[in-house]
């Protein structure tokens, strides 16, 4: 049986971490015998107790020169036949150093566009056997910064589509929100965080208003920049039409009563929140960056506008909440591609391959 350590330092169980548990899940069920290595507190210990042997270890970030030796410690006593590192936060250096110190082959799953030195890729890189992108634009980035093209795999982000299928409650919904029942709902799912891009929707929304007076936007995440979008919004007189939400673990109830999906971020590695979207049969407007156009079909399952263009954002935005037909169109083609594309099987299997590769016979 191939013995497999998985390696996840984020605190919390966003995107990346249930991608995790995903692939944890869909391994077990190819007879993989997973052993997860994450942070102590984090919920994906607890998610991931039925498909992994969890062990919890202080992780504090891209400084934390310990961790090699802990990781280190463990990978000698539980031997196994391969090291796959998830995350950044330190787990992608100090993992790999840990793993190498081993003679234990390695792989990185890079989830995020963001640009890094080149003197930075040849060293990080030269620590993996492979580098998996979660997108082709991702792997993209990887490669106009100098990783060896022969390192690089493309597997990308899965979404268990029956899980965001179920029917919406709206009434609960917005009674829990305190919207009007009327409203004609608009959702951002993401951190709040500058990157995400929350100021451009603002930007947009007294246009909307006006134009669409039962608009109501919800913003649903956490992050540092809550009390600055909190504080903007009672500023400008947007607190009847915009409020923040939190982190919602609940988004398979919560997107379904969606009537658009809206992502203004300015970088993006592909967008779990819009695969999601997409498999609860919602329309999405997002920016054209990253690995957006990968999760979004312009035209075909959304609307894709140029990054930080207001203008384009709000008329992308103002046009589908005129037209509850297109949205419907839109909502039923993400549905389609989501379970075609995207399904977990499909990421399992891809992973799989390139354990393969590095694992004898």
């Amino acid at each position: 049986m191939v013995r497999i350590l998985h390696v996840e330092g984020g605190a919390n169980l966003y995107g990346g971490a249930q991608q995790v548990l995903y692939l944890l899940q869909g391994l077990v069920g190819q007879g993989v015998d997973n052993l997860l290595a994450c942070r102590i507190g984090c919920e994906l210990a607890e998610r991931a107790a039925g498909f992994a042997e969890v062990h919890t270890l202080p992780m504090s970030g891209d400084l934390d020169v310990a961790m090699i030796r802990r990781l280190g410690d463990l990978i000698r006593s539980s031997a196994p036949d391969l090291v796959h590192l998830h995350s950044r936060i330190g787990a992608d250096v100090m993992g790999a150093i840990a793993a190498r110190r081993a003679g234990v082959p390695v792989i990185h799953t890079r989830r995020v566009d963001n640009p890094e030195p080149r003197w930075m890729v040849a060293i990080k890189y030269r620590l993996h056997d492979r580098v998996i992108a979660i997108s082709e634009a991702i792997g993209d980035v990887l490669l106009s910064e100098g990783l060896p093209a022969h390192k690089l795999r493309v597997v990308r982000s899965a979404v268990v589509a029956d899980d965001f299928q179920r029917p919406c409650s709206r009434r609960r919904l917005f009674a829990g929100l305190g919207l009007p029942a009327d409203a004609v709902l608009i959702g951002v799912v993401a951190q709040l965080i500058e990157r995400k891009g929350h100021r451009f929707v603002l930007d947009a929304l007294p246009t909307l208003i006006r134009q669409h007076p039962s608009v109501q936007l919800v913003l649903f995440g956490k992050g540092p920049l809550a009390g600055q979008l909190q504080e903007r919004i009672d500023a400008e007189g947007l607190a009847g039409h915009a409020r923040l939400a939190g982190f919602r673990d609940d988004l398979s109830s919560v997107l379904p009563c969606l009537d658009l999906l809206v992502h203004p971020a300015l970088m993006e590695g592909l967008g779990v929140s819009l695969l999601q979207a997409a498999a609860a049969g919602v329309p999405v407007v997002a920016s054209a960056v990253g690995g957006i156009p990968e999760a979004v079909r312009d035209g075909v399952t959304g609307l894709l506008v140029p990054p930080a263009d207001v203008p384009a954002l709000t008329q992308a935005i103002s046009g589908l909440l005129a037209d509850a037909d297109r949205r419907s169109r839109l909502g039923a083609a993400g549905r389609e591609r989501i379970q075609q594309e995207f399904s977990p099987d499909a990421m399992v299997a891809g992973n799989l391959a390139v354990y393969r590769e590095l694992l004898p016979g």
